[in-house]
């Protein structure tokens, strides 16, 4: 009969190296800059990116030594991921913590690494970089879309905004 995915029967903990690995649908969300209100907590999307996100693949260009080149690069493991409040809510990790599936354009349930990008959820397009930006011109980048979940608002074809 059916076999359940792995990302439906284990918790985030009981994932192997690779079963974690895989859960990261190449968006490159948590890649993006964001700004916290110290008093509420609040945070604010920019669509200013990571130094090393590769804009075209929306993969770290220097992933095995991505914390050494950017210090405050925060390195996922299952204790981050249930403690961080700004993960993008299309996030797998995210998704898993809070016992829900992974999306249609998800590799794992797509087959196809590119339909997260056609599916118009990755950021591939959407950024500017922040070398040489001064961290100060970062609120003038604001962008609401990497916080916003298209199957929370209705769309049925889980595009975001007007990027098709």
């Amino acid at each position: 009969m059916g076999h359940s995915p792995y990302w439906r029967t284990k918790t985030l903990e009981q994932m192997t190296p690779g079963e974690w690995e895989a859960l990261c649908d190449g968006c490159g969300r948590c890649c993006l800059n964001k700004l916290e209100d110290w008093d509420t907590g609040e945070i604010a999307w920019t669509n200013v990116a990571c130094r090393l996100l590769d804009g075209d693949s929306c993969r770290c260009s220097d992933y095995a030594n991505r914390q050494a080149t950017v210090p405050d690069c925060i390195g996922l493991d299952a204790a981050a991921v249930r403690a961080l409040t700004w993960l993008p809510p299309t996030c797998g990790y995210r998704l898993v913590r809070e016992g829900r599936d992974l999306y249609w354009w998800h590799h794992l349930v797509s087959g196809d690494a590119e339909t997260v990008h056609q599916a118009g959820i990755s950021v591939r397009g959407r950024t500017i970089s922040e070398e040489g930006m001064d961290p100060e011109a970062l609120e003038d980048h604001l962008a609401p879309w990497p916080g916003e979940d298209p199957m929370e608002g209705g769309r049925e074809d889980g595009r975001i905004g007007k990027h098709r």
